[in-house]
């Protein structure tokens, strides 16, 4: 895990693995904190100490003084089914606003849609909606999908979504549930946005929140609005110059002083879920290695042979074999580490992606040679 770097973790082979779909979960436990929770072991620990807990028990993993970073965003209804002019049925996912209505969107079947179709949108007890294919982002093969100009950002937006809108569960979760609007948010969801979840942060209830102020540990909140830059899958084997799509991103000035007042007490600042990190590491990477109050988009790629400036330690899920977020969690304890990590977690049956089990990296489990200070 030390020493010179290994060119594997530059192709995105060494990041697969594989899972029984048993394991993915297909619904999210009751109650929240009731979730397993696999700690990694402190960098002079051998695997086998491993220790499985239950998310309730974070509290007791954690310090006085220390500070947790939440993802703040909250997720929209973002998926809306559609009947295209030549009366075929079709899929949008919006992704971003770009300005006087005109959304970002992923759609099913793209090919179908081609520049100036008309889409017609369509649900029980509202008004069909005549949208229009405007053009087509080459980067993401993403259509530029026209809507009345009056949903130009993600506030208005959102009014409109919870009319026409579905929740936009990952593709792997076939059970589709009534509850699904009500788990597949935090509870302390605020600022409209995502087009996923931030899922580590649906382990935590309202009771566990109370347990962590009680203790003594702070919370502050940042928000990225989780996007293709998240959750859509690398297809690259170099990762060399791998890029990202870029999500929205803002630091305010109380998580600046948040954190400045744990580094003065000798806190320690956690990252609830991979969201919350990236927001941090990407603000500080776009203000060229300082952390100042931040608003705007953020592409930071992290993968192994990144050197952490913020974050210490990381609450997190399991994730996609090959995807970005497992390049992340690998550059905080190293690939093969993760790897042989996950390999455990299947043997002991825990349960992965968006409503699956969680796993926390204490900073004693980070390599000193991971960070910069």
């Amino acid at each position: 895990m030390t020493g010179l770097p290994d060119y594997r973790d530059s192709l995105l082979s060494s990041y697969d693995y594989e899972l029984s779909n048993e394991l993915i979960a297909q619904q999210p436990i009751n109650p929240r904190h009731d979730a397993r929770l696999l700690v990694v072991p402190s960098i002079d620990q051998k695997l086998n100490a491993i220790k499985n807990l239950k998310v309730w028990n974070l509290q007791d993993e954690l310090r006085s003084g220390d500070l947790l970073v939440m993802n703040d965003t909250r997720v929209l209804k973002a998926r809306l089914r559609v009947r295209r002019s030549c009366g075929g049925s079709a899929e949008l996912l919006l992704l971003e606003p770009l300005g006087d209505g005109i959304w970002l969107c992923l759609a099913r079947p793209a090919k179908r849609m081609k520049i100036g179709d008309s889409l017609l949108l369509e649900t029980i007890e509202q008004e069909p909606l005549l949208l229009k294919v405007m053009g087509i982002d080459s980067s993401t093969g993403a259509r530029l999908i026209k809507f009345p100009s009056i949903y130009s950002d993600r506030e208005s937006i959102e009014v409109f979504l919870d009319r026409y809108g579905e929740v936009p569960l990952p593709p792997y979760i076939h059970r589709h549930d009534p509850n699904n609007q009500e788990r597949y948010q935090t509870r302390y969801a605020l600022r409209p946005g995502a087009v996923a979840a931030p899922t580590a942060g649906l382990h935590i209830s309202d009771e566990l929140l109370d347990a962590f102020s009680n203790k003594g540990i702070k919370q502050v909140k940042v928000t990225l609005h989780v996007g293709l830059g998240t959750f859509r899958p690398v297809s690259q084997e170099d990762l060399n110059d791998l890029k990202l799509h870029s999500e929205w991103v803002e630091i305010r000035e109380e998580v600046l002083e948040a954190i400045n007042a744990c580094r003065a007490r000798k806190g320690r600042v956690i990252a609830i879920g991979t969201t919350s990190l990236r927001a941090l590491e990407g603000a500080f990477s776009a203000m060229g290695g300082k952390l100042k109050p931040y608003k705007g988009l953020v592409d930071l790629v992290i993968k192994p042979g990144y050197k952490f400036g913020v974050v210490d330690g990381l609450l997190t899920n399991f994730h996609l074999p090959k995807s970005s977020l497992l390049l992340l969690v690998s550059a905080l304890i190293g690939r093969e580490k993760l790897l042989a990590i996950y390999s455990e977690a299947i043997k002991r049956q825990y349960r992965f992606f968006s409503y699956g089990d969680a796993m926390w990296i204490s900073p004693d489990a980070v390599p000193s040679e991971f960070k910069l200070n």
